[in-house]
């Protein structure tokens, strides 16, 4: 890394202090205090290796060397288990969209892709490629300057684009650009209430919506009483109780700590896994590979790459081009020739030496 020192604050106090060849096996304590530790350093405990990696072709190369191979069928194996997560009928259709801005920007050039019910989608790229103003175009608040955008198959040119609304729900990057209310209950009911429900089925929704997301009792805090990571939760609360199909998300774990950030990804995987179709924009490319099914890489107003995340994460010529850098777990992954996403799954791909030769050949990739 960059840094000479790092130090570690817990309640207004130095918690952790030193270098990061210090700190470097330090994983635990780290992420006791909230701190997520340094991946390499897990993946060298996980099998049983000393030293200090400084990237990836350092820990490939230490791999190899304590005689681990990649097991036999590895590859396979991984993409069998995506391709047994069936989707299912398309929900969306974005055809040839177009976007200028009053200024004459033209902030998408053609986009076309399609989602599928039950999909969790990242979309990844540079800031400026055109990601937020595409997914803006998916709940109707940007109406499209050219193309078409279908929902279940029926064209949305002469309707009003609030149809979209009631079957997409957008959560901002920033919770506070659209939270208003003073009280948690009131943010989460706003929704629904323009949806012209009776105030028991309101209230039960309200309910129902803040228990998914951890908040149940606390509907009559003050939203802002709450950590960002809180009010990203009261964001998400609101989106739910509409009850919408799909959950647009931009930059959901911006601004949240290690904890923060794995709660609100567990809380996104559990809607996915219950039937909301999941759309993420996100810069952290570790939660992309961990979580999403499917990449979309989007440079200058256009969709350039659309795939699975291990088929989009096993080529780092082309994220590297678009400025992306693949988490550290997947680089090493790809060196030894196996499509790891996570931690898990490089570790169990993995076999000691003496298994390694009976796997030869096994690590490539299929």
């Amino acid at each position: 890394g960059w840094a000479d020192r790092l130090i570690v604050l817990d309640r207004g106090r130095v918690a952790l202090s030193g270098t990061p060849a210090e700190l470097w096996s330090e994983a635990d304590r780290l992420e006791a205090l909230g701190v997520k530790g340094f991946t390499l350093a897990r993946l060298a405990a996980a099998l049983g290796l000393a030293g200090r990696w400084q990237d990836a072709d350092a820990a490939a190369a230490a791999i190899r060397a304590a005689g681990w191979r990649v097991a036999n069928g590895t590859a396979d194996r991984l993409r069998r288990a995506d391709a047994e997560r069936a989707d299912g009928e398309v929900l969306l259709e974005v055809e040839d969209l177009t976007h200028r801005y009053p200024d004459g920007t033209e902030a998408l050039a053609g986009v076309s892709c399609a989602i599928r019910r039950g999909e969790f989608v990242a979309i990844l790229g540079q800031n400026g490629s055109g990601k937020t103003t595409l997914v803006k175009h998916l709940n109707g608040i940007l109406t499209p300057t050219a193309g078409d955008i279908r929902l279940s198959g029926q064209s949305l040119r002469g309707q009003p684009l609030t149809r979209l609304s009631r079957h997409v729900g957008l959560v901002f990057q920033n919770p506070d650009h659209q939270i208003f209310a003073e009280r948690i209950r009131d943010e989460v009911a706003f929704g629904p209430r323009l949806q012209g429900l009776a105030e028991g089925e309101i209230a039960r929704r309200v309910e129902e919506a803040l228990e998914a997301v951890g908040l149940a009792g606390a509907g009559d805090l003050d939203p802002f009483v709450l950590t960002k990571g809180g009010r990203q939760r009261v964001a998400v609360a609101s989106t739910l109780a509409t009850k919408t199909e799909v959950i647009i998300l931009d930059e959901p774990t911006t601004g949240l700590d290690h904890r923060e950030l794995e709660g609100m990804m567990a809380l996104i995987q559990r809607l996915n896994r219950a039937g909301h179709t999941i759309l993420m924009i996100t810069h952290a490319m570790a939660v992309a590979a961990a979580y999403a099914r499917r990449v979309i890489l989007m440079r200058d107003g256009r969709i350039v790459r659309d795939g699975t995340t291990r088929e989009i994460f096993g080529d780092e010529p082309v994220l590297f081009d678009l400025g992306l850098t693949p988490p550290p777990v997947v680089q090493v992954g790809n060196r030894l020739g196996v499509p790891a996403l996570t931690l898990e799954e490089l570790v169990g791909s993995l076999v000691p030496a003496a298994e390694g030769q009976r796997g030869r050949g096994a690590g490539e990739r299929g």
